[in-house]
């Protein structure tokens, strides 16, 4: 969530800024619903000295002539009168800040200077490419014409036990996704030194609100009922991992923070019917292994190029060819204040394909979750700021490798690095 503060000095600049990311902040809104929320704020304090001179009648009502019976009721009168007033002022000042704050929960993060403009994708930045895409002497296949010669990747089972947008592994297929997630783990644990956290695959809404998901995307969420509450599937386990510390001071010496999880995650993918609905590539449950990282506001520019190195560092122990991209304002996320994506190259569809996110949120979701860090120097609490980047998304680097990897006789080469982790198998198929 912005800082109402700094929205409060300059909502038309704010205004410009988010208009980078294509959103409209409504600047009349904010300034009707803030002077109101100041209004009502006065007059309360105004009636509230009322009521305390009031109280103080009933003695000059006497001296005046009055008896103690009439003066009492006299002042009953002027305080039922400031009461209501004052009940009324409550009211409205409690609306209007309702409204500020439900404006600011639907507002996105401001991008930061070095985002550049761009209305989608196609208008990101590139900042580098790693590997050169491998010639082929035939015509590569998708991963779901490879997966179904090598045998393991299974579309129409899932479809039926489930329906669409869902895939079944067997066999080699399953040993492969598996030995990705522990290849993943274990070296951003053992090298990159992150903490691995084991989360709950359901969440509240305070936990998606504290890391943006909610209110404005909820559609995209699957709500699990349960007696009174409702919970949610967890989309990325950056909502779980985060909020680890919500409502949380967090001391100077236990920062930076570094975790590491796999998890499925659960996407309605709402709005994005007949894209991508072959194979692996856009599903409704996918598995990630995710990098979360809690820092101090001046470590996060190096937090969020380091997160991305360790990401990209996955890439190229499995010498998969990729590319390195800033979003443009119109492509990023809601809670990101600046993205790096990393595209990984199918030669099934000739096209980089994104394949890990890390963005720095700086302190946007902080403030949500009032997740701070004591600073030594002043004794006092200060948001925290926090970076998420997928390290990396399995089904999607199980694609890569499927397709990356395919030989002509139908086989897959399994890579170097896997080997370890499949029992030395060099060859799948």
């Amino acid at each position: 969530m912005l800082d109402i503060r700094k929205v409060r000095e300059n909502p038309q600049g704010i205004a410009e800024q988010l208009k980078k990311k294509y959103f409209d902040f409504d600047v009349a809104s904010f300034t009707s619903w803030d002077a109101a929320r100041k209004e009502a704020d006065i007059q309360s304090q105004n009636l509230q000295a009322e009521r305390k001179q009031a109280s103080k009648k009933i003695g000059e009502l006497k001296q005046q002539g009055m008896s103690i019976d009439e003066a009492k009721a006299q002042v009953a009168e002027i305080l039922k009168k400031i009461d209501s007033e004052l009940d009324e002022a409550v009211k409205k000042a409690k609306e209007a800040q309702e409204a500020l704050n439900a404006m600011l929960m639907a507002t996105p993060n401001l991008p930061d200077d070095s985002v550049p403009v761009g209305k989608d994708e196609e208008e990101n930045e590139e900042i580098l490419k790693w590997g050169t895409p491998r010639t082929f002497d035939f015509e590569p296949k998708d991963h779901v014409d490879v997966g179904s010669e090598v045998g393991g990747l299974d579309f129409e089972t899932a479809t039926k036990v489930t329906g669409s947008r869902f895939a079944m592994m067997q066999g080699q297929m399953a040993r492969l996704h598996r030995a990705l997630i522990q290849f993943m783990l274990d070296t951003h644990t053992q090298e990159h030194g992150y903490t691995e956290i084991y989360v709950p695959y359901l969440v509240n809404a305070d936990s998606l609100k504290g890391t943006g998901q909610l209110p404005k995307f909820e559609e995209d969420l699957f709500k699990i009922p349960f007696g009174d509450s409702q919970f949610y599937l967890i989309p990325t386990a950056e909502v779980p991992v985060t909020n680890v510390v919500r409502d949380s001071i967090v001391e100077a010496k236990d920062l930076p923070m570094q975790f590491t999880a796999h998890t499925p995650c659960f996407r309605s993918e709402a709005g994005s019917y007949g894209r991508d609905t072959r194979g692996m590539i856009r599903q409704h449950q996918f598995e990630k292994v995710e990098l979360v990282h809690m820092v101090k506001p001046e470590e996060s520019e190096a937090a969020l190029e380091a997160l991305t190195g360790h990401a990209e560092t996955i890439l190229q122990r499995l010498e998969l060819p990729y590319r390195k991209v800033k979003l443009c304002g119109g492509d990023l996320g809601f809670s990101a204040s600046m993205t790096y994506d990393l595209e990984v190259w199918l030669p099934g569809q000739g096209k980089y394909r994104e394949i890990s996110s890390c963005s720095n949120c700086m302190d946007y979701q902080a403030r949500r979750m009032q997740a701070r860090w004591r600073n030594p120097e002043t004794g006092k609490p200060e948001l925290l700021h926090t970076l998420n980047g997928s390290g990396l998304a399995v089904g999607r680097t199980l694609v890569a490798i499927l397709e990356n990897y395919q030989q002509a006789d139908g086989t897959v080469t399994i890579p170097a690095a896997l080997r370890p982790y499949m029992g030395n198998l060099e060859v799948m198929g």
